[in-house]
Order: structure tokens, then C-alpha cells, then sequence
């Protein structure tokens, strides 16, 4: 049973995942994660704390998970350069390699389409596409290099994503895959990731500047925030079903969430220095991450639990 410790709305649990990094909800209530340093997907059960690791195999560095059209989570999976399924009865672990000739993508962030096509981005430089039925795989190359890392997907459909090394977002187009790059208004922002909301805003977290920003792709007009504090470094952004804007700040080592409305910033620091939480996502009425470097999974509920 994994230790819990509460702090305010926080719920923390620490499953042996070593690296706890990206996180997401299955449709039976449990929650996947990422272990980097240990080569595992882990399963965890937040009704009665149990989890179950898998193992992703030999040379294994899983970086995004994100369930698919058939309730499996599939990864990004850096070590192996390869994008994992695993199958969420047996935790049989599938395979499929990227090309040759991009010897180390250095896989980052994923999302389905509305046809069931896996998009998939990596920081040296490209992004990609695999359809999940046949295997097929067609990797792209990013307009101005290295740096692809966050993506998301709109309501209608649309795929973006943020390049952190390239300081810019880009909307993809599944058609032809050709990548149109739009540029943040302030300069070398260091985009890192995106989540779009229910209106199809694109909410991007700046690493550099350690700002929130959303481009609204309907009108082309952008809107920045600052995170309180003296040195915010903006890393994860996440928006919940209300449309309230979740991110982390490395800076103040804190999960931070963002009303639009009111315009108004609310911090939930860690209990433990250094927590560096990667990567948001959730449900109805909860907030979940994963503490890097505490090896530690944290959760914030907004609603009371049932």
C-alpha cells in the first residue's frame, strides 16, 4: 500500500515508480503513470491505493501516456524509440518502432484524432503519425528544427503543438501532415506544452518567460499572464472540464491554478522540496501529476470526493 499524506485539498501517493512523470485517468477510475528512471508504466487504484508496474522492457525511459479509442494506454516511449501499447488485461507490452534513420527522436507528448490516428511529437526535431490498425508509421520533420514537445488537440479536431527549443506553437494538418507555425508574442517564451479548452483555445506554458498564454486560433489574438512569484518557470499546463487552467512552476515548486474569468492565480506548494511536477492532466473535479523528483504522484480535488 503506498504511503499517503494530505496538505490542504492535496492528496500525494508514492508508488515505487522511479521518476513519476506523466499521468493519465482510465475509464474504469484508475490512473496510469509514467515511471522515467525505472523503465515502467505504472497502474494505480485510488480507491484503495494498490498499483501494479509494468515493464516497458531493456533500455526503457517512458516519457506521455495517454489512453486511445481502445481503452489502452499507449506511450511515448524514448529509451526503446518506440511507441508502446500496453494492454490494459494482461499488460502485454507492443512495440512500434520508429524509422532507422531517426536513430533517437527523443519521444515526447501524444494525442489520438477523431480517426483513431496516434500523433506523437519528439524533441529533436520531429513529430509523427501511427495508425494504430495497420502499423503504419510516417514521421515528419518540424519546420525550424529541434524542440517539438507539448501537443493537444481541439474539440473540432484540430492538433497543435509547442516546440520549447523553437519558441513557437504549430497547428498540424492531418490531411497532408505539413506543420503551420504561429508565433508567441513574446520573444524566446520557450513554449512547452498545450492544452486546449472547450472552445478551442490553445493555453500554452512558457518555460522561459514563465508565463500562461492563450492563442485563440478564431481571431489570431494572444493573451498573457505572469505566475506570482519572483522567478516562475512555467512548465505543465492542463484545463480541466470547468475551463480553469491548471499549470506547475518549477520556480515556486508548486501545482498553480489559473481562472480565467477572474483572472486570478492560487498556488499549492508541495510538501517536499524539489517535486517538479512534469506534466497535468485529470478528471471531473480532480487535478493529477507526477512529482519527478519525489517519485510521488499528487492529486487536487475540487470537488469532494464520492
Amino acid at each position: 500500500m503506498p504511503r499517503r499524506a494530505r496538505s490542504g485539498s492535496n492528496i500525494i501517493r508514492s508508488p515505487q515508480a522511479w521518476g513519476s512523470r506523466d499521468v493519465t485517468p482510465a475509464p474504469d477510475g484508475t490512473m496510469w503513470f509514467c515511471g522515467q528512471r525505472n523503465g515502467t508504466l505504472g497502474r494505480l487504484d485510488p480507491r484503495d491505493g494498490s498499483y501494479k508496474l509494468v515493464d516497458l522492457g531493456k533500455g526503457a525511459a517512458p516519457h506521455g501516456v495517454i489512453i486511445g479509442p481502445d481503452g489502452a494506454p499507449w506511450v511515448t516511449e524514448g529509451g526503446q524509440n518506440a511507441i508502446a501499447r500496453v494492454d490494459p488485461g494482461d499488460h502485454k507490452v507492443t512495440l512500434f518502432r520508429l524509422p532507422e534513420n531517426e536513430a533517437y527522436a527523443n519521444l515526447n507528448t501524444a494525442v489520438f484524432d477523431k480517426n483513431g490516428i496516434y500523433w506523437f511529437t519528439g524533441q529533436s526535431g520531429i513529430y509523427g503519425r501511427l495508425d494504430p490498425k495497420s502499423g503504419d508509421m510516417t514521421v515528419f520533420k518540424s519546420p525550424r528544427g529541434r524542440g517539438t514537445y507539448g501537443m493537444t488537440i481541439t474539440p473540432k479536431g484540430d492538433i497543435w503543438y509547442a516546440s520549447l527549443a523553437g519558441n513557437h506553437i504549430a497547428k498540424i494538418d492531418p490531411a497532408t501532415g505539413n506543420a503551420t507555425v504561429v508565433d508567441p508574442p513574446t520573444p524566446n517564451q520557450g513554449a512547452r506544452r498545450v492544452w486546449s479548452d472547450s472552445k478551442g483555445r490553445i493555453w500554452v506554458s512558457e518555460w522561459n518567460s514563465g508565463n500562461v498564454s492563450m492563442h485563440d486560433p478564431s481571431d489570431g489574438s494572444w493573451k498573457a499572464w505572469k505566475l506570482p512569484g519572483d522567478n516562475p518557470r512555467t512548465y505543465a499546463v492542463y484545463v480541466d472540464d470547468k475551463d480553469k487552467v491548471w499549470l506547475t512552476d518549477f520556480g515556486a515548486n508548486a501545482i498553480v491554478r489559473f481562472d480565467p474569468v477572474t483572472e486570478k492565480f492560487n498556488a499549492f506548494p508541495s510538501d517536499k522540496a524539489g517535486a517538479n511536477v512534469r506534466q497535468l492532466d485529470g478528471k471531473p473535479g480532480e487535478t493529477w501529476g507526477g512529482e519527478s523528483g519525489t517519485n510521488r504522484l499528487v492529486v487536487i480535488q475540487t470537488v469532494a470526493p464520492a
